[in-house]
């Protein structure tokens, strides 16, 4: 089969490798129809963060099913569905607590590759989140958003559900990204009345605008800060969602808060240590990690696609055929594509 092999950094290549097979009973094998390039894949592309050299790489796709062991029962051979990053068991403390992103029973090791034309899926009997219908049923913007269900429109939204964003709310969302767009989006669905975006490039700010988007700050740092205090008239922001996961943006975030105020933090931290004394003389809290793919498209988000309420494939800008990986790469890592979307089949 056909799929995406990181061969060093700033270079991907599409080989030929064995298709994946049933290893356990719990596994399912996926026919890949739409995958994507996520912005946290452009950590290793960019060698900031280590990756083996041959492995398959990508973590989010839709497909249809082809093959299941001996253990799953809630999918069968031709359902549609959506294939989250997160793999929860459903029968965990974690994942019967609602956080399945922090499923205990996850597995590692070879799984294919989401950017390819076919992928080894674990924990296939739950994990798994049928679509209804078939591909052919839905049109190409309809599939965009499938695909963002199974990670950056959930992350979004857990950014949003950690910040306990409720109807009337003030939020800032630190982060311009297709996680920060989503976490727009999610605020939104949530009921948020007003809704604070930090960026310095147009068209994403123009596609925050056209998610729920109030106010945009081009500013940074303590500045950006000072920007949200004139707006809200000094009363700051009654929740906050932090996309990006650098010092400068936590630290700004943590500013941006009223006593009381939660930070809904999803960006993927960039240093190991931070100090949290600012947190405990302002009384603000902070929550999230990895979001609750399963949960959140089961519960709300699934639902919110199909009925139109929301879009959140707008933040695919542009679009490649599986043989043109690297340039799908090459249009996130330089900022000519919000994200990218990769057609694997029809």
């Amino acid at each position: 089969m056909k799929v995406a092999v990181f061969v060093e950094p700033g270079k991907v290549e599409i080989q030929d490798r064995e298709k994946p097979t049933i290893k356990k009973p719990t596994d399912a094998i996926i026919r890949i129809v739409r995958a994507s390039v996520c912005g946290s894949d452009l950590w290793w592309f960019r060698g900031i963060s280590p990756r083996k050299e041959n492995t398959t790489v990508g973590h989010e796709a839709i497909g249809v099913v082809e093959q299941v062991g001996s253990s799953v029962t809630n999918v069968k051979v031709g359902d549609f569905v959506i294939a989250p990053f997160t793999h929860g068991c459903g029968h965990c403390a974690a994942c019967l607590a609602g956080f399945d992103g922090n499923c205990m029973n996850r597995e590692s090791g070879e799984n294919g590759g989401y950017q390819g034309e076919y992928l080894r899926f674990i924990n296939a009997d739950w994990a798994l989140v049928k679509i209804p219908g078939q591909p052919e049923d839905y049109s190409e913007d309809m599939l965009d958003s499938f695909v963002t269900l199974a990670d950056v429109m959930a992350t979004g939204y857990h950014a949003a559900a950690s910040a306990e964003v409720k109807t009337g709310d003030v939020v800032v969302v630190l982060g311009d990204g297709a996680v920060g767009l989503c976490g727009v989006i999610a605020s939104k669905l949530l009921g948020a009345k007003r809704i604070i975006t930090m960026s310095r490039h147009e068209d994403r700010a123009q596609l925050a605008r056209e998610f729920g988007a109030t106010d945009i700050i081009a500013e940074r740092g303590d500045k950006a800060v000072e920007k949200v205090k004139e707006l809200t008239n000094g009363a700051s922001a009654d929740a906050i969602l932090e996309c990006v996961g650098t010092d400068q943006s936590v630290d700004t975030a943590i500013k941006c808060g009223r006593p009381g105020t939660i930070v809904g933090r999803v960006g993927v931290p960039q240093k190991e240590e931070m100090n949290t004394n600012n947190l405990f003389w302002s009384n603000i809290g902070l929550r999230g990690g990895i979001a609750n793919v399963t949960t959140y498209n089961r519960e709300i988000l699934l639902k919110a696609v199909l009925e139109g309420k929301i879009q959140p494939g707008k933040v695919f800008t542009k679009h490649f055929n599986l043989e043109n990986i690297q340039d799908a790469y090459e249009a996130m890592d330089k900022r000519k594509a919000i994200k990218s979307l990769v057609v694997v089949s029809n």
